[in-house]
């Protein structure tokens, strides 16, 4: 009831508020218009949260684990796709990274890489000559050379983008089933399977760059929980470090996955033998780009100054600092709260699994609030925050009558998706 309240609240008072347009929103918190359609993807997403809904339960119980880690990344695929396509190929998938403050728009400037990492820096201000794009310049360079690299080895264009950001973002709840695993028990993974397919944030999963920012953090934590766990812990604390690595250069809140990376750590019996392994392979990505020329600090120095050039300087803190959290409501869904209240109430048993699986989510939520109170995330975080989120979802693990909470989260999500227009 009292996330129903915030996220009426956040509507109400923002709308009042954004009388002047002060919050840069059309449909606050949400940046979104009020726009009610259906499209090519309607009916599918219909029987795939129908058939999530009547099977996702009994089937994650049932499959043998690896099955079951297929399964969930096919359902995932099925009804992000599906989403997606409620508003049309170029308006659901390949206009998405195309538009003007995207991405893409600055692919051509990459012909010469190692020049354009020199330069960077130089293009980030609103008053710079040749000025990147919002999203270019509001994320260090891995984010785009991600589509640069994809362009050169001929998957270049909105549609092949699109499709890329779906299929790796989904698989973002296989590797959460498997530090969930890893790190607190089985039957919670399996329990939080079907969650993780039918979570109303595949909505901004399918159509924004966040999503494959998800699916890197994802795999990284998936990793680093191997790793601490015992399963090859060389290989797995490389791999671990170097996605971190990666992470740094995708997008600099990221960084706050360091909270997420400390909790796996704490919850690990090898945490002493791994460390090596991760700091090795940590360093590699920005070892790459300082080499190129990319000089992160000073990126993230002038990135401060442009986002209070644009939306960023004009978007009241007063008023995101709360309603942020209400996007967060929407895109974890009624099931995710309910956990959460239940993970913190509940006494804690099962040979320590609830409270090791509480210990995992409290970091992404710590991780999540750290973000909220800096004032450099102040609206968009139904995508921005997307990374954080996923590692709230397995929260409904806790949930007696999964069928009615998924249910629940369907609906939502085919609410958001048929009702509004998002901007991703």
């Amino acid at each position: 009831m009292a996330a129903a309240l915030l996220v009426l609240a956040a509507a109400l008072i923002g709308a009042w508020i954004d009388r002047d347009d002060s919050l840069r929103v059309n449909w606050p918190p949400l940046l979104a218009d009020w726009a009610p359609h259906v499209g090519p993807g309607t009916p599918a997403a219909l029987v795939v949260a129908a058939a999530v809904v009547a099977y996702g339960p009994s089937l994650a119980v049932r499959l043998s684990w690896r099955r079951l880690l297929l399964a969930t990344w096919a359902a995932s695929l099925a009804w992000t796709w599906s989403l997606a396509l409620v508003e049309g190929w170029f308006r659901g998938v390949a206009g998405q990274l195309t538009s003007t403050h995207e991405y893409l728009r600055a692919v051509d400037r990459f012909r010469d890489i190692p020049a354009t990492l020199r330069d960077f820096d130089a293009h980030i201000l609103l008053d710079s000559p040749d000025n990147w794009p919002a999203h270019v310049a509001g994320h260090p360079p891995g984010a785009t050379l991600t589509f640069v690299l994809l362009d050169r080895i001929g998957l270049g264009g909105g549609g092949w983008a699109g499709a890329f950001v779906i299929v790796t973002g989904t698989t973002a709840a296989v590797a959460v089933l498997i530090a969930v695993r890893r790190l607190a028990d089985e039957s919670l993974a399996r329990r939080a399977a079907p969650f993780l397919v039918l979570a109303p944030a595949a909505v901004w999963v399918g159509t924004s760059a966040d999503g494959y920012f998800t699916a890197v953090t994802a795999w990284a934590v998936a990793l680093l929980a191997l790793a601490v766990t015992g399963h090859r812990p060389a290989w797995t604390g490389l791999g671990a470090g170097l996605l971190f690595g990666l992470t740094v250069y995708l997008s600099y809140g990221l960084t706050l996955f360091a909270v997420i990376g400390a909790a796996v750590l704490l919850l690990g019996t090898r945490r002493l033998r791994v460390l090596p392994y991760v700091i090795a392979g940590f360093l590699v990505v920005p070892v790459v780009f300082a080499v190129l020329g990319f000089d992160w600090w000073e990126a993230y120095r002038l990135l401060v100054t442009r986002y209070y050039q644009g939306a960023g300087g004009v978007r009241p803190y007063g008023y995101w600092v709360w309603a942020n959290l209400a996007c967060t409501v929407l895109i974890t869904g009624p099931a995710t709260v309910a956990g959460l209240r239940r993970a913190g109430s509940a006494p804690f048993g099962h040979r320590g699994a609830d409270a090791r699986l509480a210990v995992l989510m409290a970091s992404a939520l710590l991780a999540l609030l750290i973000a909220d109170l800096s004032g450099m995330s102040k609206a968009e975080t139904e995508r921005i925050w997307l990374p954080f989120a996923f590692w709230l979802l397995p929260a409904s693990a806790f949930l007696p009558g999964p069928r009615a909470w998924l249910a629940a989260q369907a609906v939502l999500a085919l609410l958001l998706n048929h009702l509004l227009l998002t901007g991703w």
